[in-house]
């Protein structure tokens, strides 16, 4: 489908937080879903990759993550200054900001003229984590998860017992897990980790482990592996095609 973009401003507990949204252009109202982006904010292949899920008759947001630690339209370059700032900044905003952001996004696009209320959540890297987060609640119906950090270290701020692993089992909708075996963020006894907490708690989840790098579904940089990524966004098209009725 041909799509169209534009910025929605949001108010949230936190202060304004710029949302863009990638949409068809088509007439109608499509299933929502929101995309949270790695710790650079909404690079380049961040909005590639909104771009292609929106082509498939989804209406695709990508909030900037860290409003409330950045002039409006800030994007962090791939490069050492802008990983130190990003994970400066991941490591100051507490989880229950993204909470009370996630909730912003729920309630405006809940009423939006092109939305049909069904939402799910997608995300890699610290968004992986973000998406994950925001399946605890319950207007979420699907999720898919590409090597979400921090989940299993507990690393990012929160109140004592809020943090996402912890609260597994609050996820009602699917969620699809998938990983590269060659990231060392998320090693082989954090990925069992989080893998036994699902199963722990009884969630609806697929677990998808892949030879490859952390972050290869960035399509600039060496680390990208384009038939992957490929087959990726084939299985994130076809959970929210199945989970995301469209009304």
């Amino acid at each position: 489908m041909i799509i169209q973009k534009h910025d929605v401003d949001l108010n949230t507990p936190t202060g304004t937080m710029c949302c863009t949204v990638y949409r068809p252009q088509a007439d109608g109202k499509f299933p929502c879903i929101i995309f949270y982006s790695e710790i650079f904010q909404q690079t380049a292949p961040i909005a590639r990759s909104a771009a292609m899920m929106a082509g498939h008759g989804f209406v695709v947001i990508v909030p900037e993550v860290f409003h409330e630690l950045n002039p409006i339209g800030t994007v962090l370059g791939y490069d050492d200054q802008g990983k130190d700032k990003g994970n400066t900044d991941k490591f100051t905003k507490p989880l229950e900001s993204h909470d009370s952001d996630t909730i912003a996004i729920l309630n405006f696009f809940a009423n939006a003229e092109y939305c049909n209320g069904q939402f799910g959540s997608m995300g890699v890297c610290l968004g992986g984590h973000l998406a994950y987060r925001a399946a605890l609640n319950p207007h979420i119906q699907a999720t898919f998860c590409l090597y979400a950090t921090d989940i299993h270290s507990n690393t990012i701020p929160c109140g004592e017992g809020n943090d996402s692993f912890t609260r597994t089992g609050e996820i009602q909708g699917e969620i699809v897990m998938v990983w590269g075996k060659q990231d060392p963020h998320v090693p082989t006894e954090g990925r069992q980790k989080i893998y036994q907490q699902l199963i722990d708690t009884n969630r609806l989840f697929s677990w998808h482990e892949f030879n490859a790098q952390h972050a290869f579904m960035r399509d600039e940089g060496d680390r990208y592996d384009p038939a992957l990524a490929l087959e990726c966004y084939t299985k994130a098209v076809a959970l929210f095609q199945r989970a995301l009725h469209k009304a």
